[in-house]
């Protein structure tokens, strides 16, 4: 039996070494004074490097030349179709509470059910035409000043403000001009403080201390 035993761990020990496992082995003292060059220090937690878990650089691979936000051209196409869309649903709510209103006098019927339509396709159609053309002419202002200055600011974006407002309003006259413009500044002027609300409230608070 004994030599049945002695003869089964000479042929264990022999596999082990066969494949490494039965050499000398390093105990963690004598590995804890090598050193590691070049190398940060194992997390004790987890097994891997803890370099690869933070992530310094860009997500995305951008072209030659491209910037990493988008410019005021590739946001003009999110602005027109989402102040068109905006439009047509707050046209399409307002035209039917006035076409409720204007028939409530009639009862249930085809005529009224075709008042109500009518009103709700043209209030829809009224303020997306009104807001989608606002966010044509502020896009177009937009892109031409920053391409005109070479840069991209909240200066820029309170300009095609004032300007879209003035020209919107230029069929009234000097004075709707004045109101299309002062409109078109405090609006896009309310928009750059918002804009900037947490940068202002960081610095006012750096200040204090």
């Amino acid at each position: 039996m004994e030599g049945g035993g002695g003869s089964g761990n000479k042929t264990t020990g022999g596999l082990a070494g066969f494949f490494g496992a039965g050499g000398a082995g390093y105990s963690h003292a004598d590995l804890a004074g090598v050193p590691l060059t070049g190398m940060n220090p194992l997390s004790p937690y987890l097994n891997v490097d803890p370099r690869y878990l933070v992530q310094d650089t860009d997500e995305f691979i951008l072209p030659t030349g491209a910037n990493k936000t988008r410019g005021r051209f590739e946001l003009a196409f999110f602005t027109i179709g989402g102040c068109c869309m905006t439009g047509a649903a707050f046209g399409a709510m307002n035209g039917l509470r006035l076409g409720l209103k204007e028939t409530q006098s009639m009862a249930w019927s085809k005529p009224r059910n075709v008042q109500i339509l009518n009103m709700v396709t043209r209030q829809g159609a009224l303020w997306a035409n009104t807001l989608g053309s606002l966010a044509l002419l502020y896009s177009a202002f937009g892109v031409i000043i920053e391409k005109t200055r070479g840069a991209e600011d909240d200066l820029n974006t309170i300009a095609a403000g004032t300007m879209t407002g003035m020209l919107y309003k230029c069929t009234g006259g000097l004075r709707g001009i004045a109101r299309g413009g002062l409109a078109g500044l405090t609006l896009t002027s309310l928009y750059a403080l918002y804009h900037n609300w947490e940068h202002m409230k960081g610095s006012l608070l750096q200040q204090s201390l």
